[in-house]
């Protein structure tokens, strides 16, 4: 039986981090993912969403030395710019513009398409010599003991680790095996992610256009053949995402360009179109014996104020901190305690929020219509109430707390 410190069950962005994390703390990892990335954007399986990493999750890449890797393939996002819109086709009612530099000097996050973040993270853990990555190798089996979890991999190999870490997403089959079971809230929209490019520069300006059926998000990228381009997230009822997705590319561009409000111009389709159906998920409890649960295998959030990835990066970090300060307490229940209330009370509440946000952006009626464009000029228009809920967005704590992760929980 192959002996290891910590297994982690899944090579996905959150997975990799924590690889990469706690081999820097001096711990042997093991890491299993059946699925390898892709190389290229346009490859069968890519995951085509970005993710605008926060001052946190910055924080953390650099800690780990690989954000000067990471740093040319991510673009600033300076300002978040809100657009209500109704109406059919929208119209625009109001436009407010959030600006990092009302928090200090550094932007809001750093936006990277998943499927690009995923090759760099894989190349690193392949080069560190504390983490063994086996891919296209799943999980299949653990038993749970006192002392270990012991884990069968899809390819016969057997291994003993103190620690076993679900980073397998959100039908997890490890946590499923440690008996924890999940609670789903779902909405019946569906999310079309895919990059576009535009005649207006961005300008690192990150858009969200708020209307009937979800939010319309253009998150800035690099240039597409000498073009703007920005990566789209374009929530929507099931049936509807299902239909825009089956059109061709120019005609769906056309309505696109019209749910955004002409806010860049016209768009046009650069990428394949993904799906991705909106749930909120959230694990019964994180911890089973031996056992840690943590990004989508702990939550799943809609895609709305990049909390979804930047929570599970909390996780890691809040992992790595516990386990960094007390090494031999490693996959203890007091270990499995520490990281269990260190961050359930976040995730909790950043699901609830999320869920009252998306109800009330995505609704058609009136009232809701007009109590969002209410909510959004007195929270842009008071200096106080709008900077404190941009703190809010990055954390609650500002561009340092990754250093001491597990200390911010409530």
């Amino acid at each position: 039986m192959h002996q290891t410190d910590i297994f982690i069950s899944g090579a996905g962005i959150a997975g990799l981090t924590a690889a990469l994390a706690l081999a820097q703390a001096g711990f042997r990892v093991t890491v299993a993912d059946p699925t390898p990335p892709v190389a290229d954007g346009a490859d069968d399986g890519s995951d085509l969403r970005s993710t605008a990493y926060l001052q946190p999750s910055q924080a953390l890449f650099a800690r780990l030395g690989l954000w000067d890797r990471l740093a040319a393939l991510a673009t600033p996002l300076d300002v978040l710019r809100i657009v209500d819109t109704a109406g059919d086709p929208p119209v625009l009612r109001d436009t407010r513009d959030f600006r990092a530099s009302d928090l200090g000097d550094q932007p809001f996050g750093w936006n990277v398409l998943n499927w690009v973040m995923r090759r760099e993270l894989t190349a690193a853990a392949q080069a560190h010599p504390g983490v063994d990555l086996r891919l296209g190798v799943g999980f299949a089996g653990l038993v749970q003991r006192t002392t270990a979890a012991l884990v069968t991999l899809t390819d016969g190999t057997r291994l003993s680790a103190r620690l076993a870490v679900a980073a397998d997403g959100r039908d997890s089959p490890l946590r499923d095996a440690a008996g924890i079971g999940a609670r789903v809230t779902r909405y019946g929209q569906v999310s079309l992610a895919f990059v576009a490019t535009h005649d207006v520069p961005h300008a690192n300006v990150s858009t969200e256009v708020y209307h009937e059926g979800g939010p319309f998000t253009m998150v800035p990228l690099p240039d597409v053949d000498g073009r703007p381009a920005s990566a789209i997230v374009w929530m929507n009822p099931g049936a509807k995402a299902a239909a825009f997705a089956r059109l061709p590319t120019e005609e769906l561009g056309a309505i696109m360009t019209a749910r955004s409000a002409h806010v860049l111009g016209p768009l046009a389709v650069a990428s394949p179109i993904r799906q991705w159906p909106i749930v909120i998920m959230r694990a019964d409890r994180l911890t089973g014996e031996r056992v840690a649960v943590i990004a989508e295998a702990a939550h799943v959030m809609p895609p709305i104020g990049a909390q979804g990835l930047n929570t599970s990066l909390a996780d890691v970090a809040a992992l790595a901190d516990i386990v960094a300060r007390a090494p031999g307490d490693l996959g203890t229940p007091s270990m499995l305690h520490a990281y269990a209330r260190a961050r359930t009370g976040d995730i909790h509440a950043r699901a609830a929020v999320i869920d009252l946000f998306n109800r009330v952006v995505g609704s058609g009626a009136a009232p809701m219509q007009a109590a969002r464009l209410m909510g959004l000029r007195a929270v842009h228009g008071i200096a106080p109430v709008r900077q404190a809920v941009m703190r809010a967005g990055l954390g609650g704590r500002g561009p340092a707390a990754a250093d001491q992760p597990a200390k911010a929980a409530p």
